[in-house]
């Protein structure tokens, strides 16, 4: 009896696990079904390598007012109205997104900057200095930038008003970096010369002057900048400066070199004085406006391929010659000289915006405003320069929304024209979709916001911290056996020996 009652235990036993292992099998089945949809690709950005810190911080106790009407005229090209929310639910917003920010325990970049003289930016911008202060009372009027292809390198404006702003009470913005005063504590030292303005408005010498205005500034910046003690305990690897306009920063450049550039592209630069290890490739601000409310798509956007800019160029903008010939005739192309006159930036605009395809060719430096000119019209981009390099392509991947074709290919024959040829609607509805999510990178604005172009610029200097901080720890091993003299000599770092 004990027998039978113990034999139908065990048998109890086996169907009990049977029906166990049955039921944990069809869920990992069924898990395994659920999750394969969201896997089949990866994703164009990472977005685990974004710095999202402190993305709002509002001071509701403060009895400093924002002046909204002051900054309206100043705020990028991503305008819009519209916004329904009250101060009361924008508050709110702010405070939940502030506390993601400390669950996660991500900081934001820790950011030391000269209190340079007025003459080294805002004055640049004929901008009067009050009460002794070297800057503008962001609750008042802010000093506007001029228009034109000026706007395409002024990213030196947007960072430091960003700045700024970090330590303005009441001032809503986003936040992956903020002013500190104390340098020691500082992740990075922000160098806040306005560069590409100085060469734009004054890199010709009066008759009256020996040297421009802009070499004169670069000589102070300089003599200031290597005589800090801030520069002088890093060797300058821990300072940011901007150069973004090719041809500016020429004379200082060569002395200044250790430090952090951020820069259009490498094209003027020596691989020893800036490259990709050390510095940082900030996007243009794009000169034809958004296309806002895009409702276009592949069938009534008429034009095939879209170019329109200077065609003779030098160095490496000798493939706009060439291409120039190859396309001229093509049905669906549009390639033509144009430049800023005769109403030429709202001419370009509603092209783009009517194209499908839009070259951005090399010039004179491998890289130019066209890219992003196109990103914002929403048209796909052809890019065909060999050394371009890219902003945040670290985290971003071009590859989605973009088109690359290696120059050699692109002069041959018929290969350009049947690459985009056989590029289908649904092909191009994919990458269109793509560049509608990926355009707000590209934006400057102020206040800045949420992951737009001087967020992804802070984030990108703040990927470079570990590696420029391992670089400065391991120039201090032995500092403490060194001599005066010895250590005086070690802060003057040369080009051959510093990387």
């Amino acid at each position: 009896m004990a027998e039978k009652h113990v034999s139908s235990f065990v048998a109890v036993s086996k169907k009990y696990l049977l029906c166990l292992f049955s039921f944990i099998l069809a869920l990992f089945i069924l898990s395994w079904f659920f999750l394969l949809p969201s896997t089949d690709r990866p994703n164009f950005i990472d977005h685990s390598l974004l710095t999202n810190a402190f993305r709002s911080t509002t001071d509701s106790g403060s009895s400093h007012s924002w002046n909204q009407k002051n900054v309206e005229p100043l705020l990028g090209s991503r305008g819009g109205g519209g916004d329904e929310e009250t101060a009361q639910e924008k508050v709110a917003v702010k405070e939940v997104k502030c506390n993601v920010h400390n669950e996660n325990n991500t900081e934001p970049l820790k950011v030391f900057m000269y209190d340079l003289p007025s003459q080294f930016h805002f004055e640049l911008l004929d901008w009067i200095p009050q009460a002794g202060s070297v800057w503008p009372d962001l609750r008042t009027k802010i000093p506007a930038y001029p228009g034109g292809l000026n706007l395409q390198h002024s990213i030196e404006y947007w960072l430091t008003l960003d700045l700024l702003a970090s330590e303005t009470p009441g001032f809503p913005r986003a936040g992956s970096a903020i002013r500190i005063r104390n340098s020691s504590e500082a992740d990075v030292i922000f160098v806040p010369f306005f560069s590409s303005l100085s060469y734009n408005r004054y890199s010709k010498v009066n008759p009256h002057q020996k040297k421009s205005k802009n070499k004169l500034l670069q000589q102070k910046l300089v003599k200031f900048v290597i005589s800090q003690r801030e520069w002088k305990r890093s060797g300058g690897r821990n300072h940011v400066i901007l150069a973004h306009h090719p041809n500016s920063l020429l004379q200082a450049r060569m002395k200044l070199w250790p430090a952090m550039f951020i820069l259009a592209d490498f094209g003027r630069y020596p691989p020893n004085i800036a490259n990709v290890e050390k510095d940082v490739i900030a996007p243009y601000k794009h000169v034809i406006r958004s296309y806002v409310n895009d409702l276009s798509n592949f069938d009534n956007r008429p034009i095939l391929l879209y170019f329109q800019g200077a065609i003779y160029r030098k160095a490496g903008g000798h493939v706009r010659q060439e291409l120039f010939y190859l396309l001229k005739d093509e049905k669906d192309v549009h390639f033509q000289f144009g430049s800023v006159k005769n109403n030429g930036i709202n001419k370009a605009s509603k092209g783009m915006h009517s194209s499908k395809f839009c070259l951005n060719i090399a010039g004179d430096t491998p890289s130019s405003n066209r890219l992003f000119d196109a990103i914002a019209s929403h048209c796909v981009p052809v890019i065909i320069s060999d050394d371009i390099e890219l902003p945040y392509e670290d985290v971003l991947d071009y590859s989605q929304f973009c088109i690359f074709v290696r120059a050699s290919d692109a002069i041959k024959g018929k290969f350009l024209m049947n690459l985009i040829r056989g590029i289908g609607k649904d092909e191009w509805t994919r990458m269109w979709q793509k560049l509608k999510e990926v355009e707000h990178f590209f934006e400057f604005q102020y206040p800045s916001k949420e992951d737009d172009a001087v967020q992804m610029i802070w984030q990108a200097v703040a990927r470079k911290v570990p590696a420029m901080r391992m670089k400065i720890h391991k120039s201090m091993r032995f500092s403490r056996s060194l001599t005066r003299k010895h250590r005086e000599l070690r802060e003057v770092p040369t080009p051959s020996n510093f990387w």
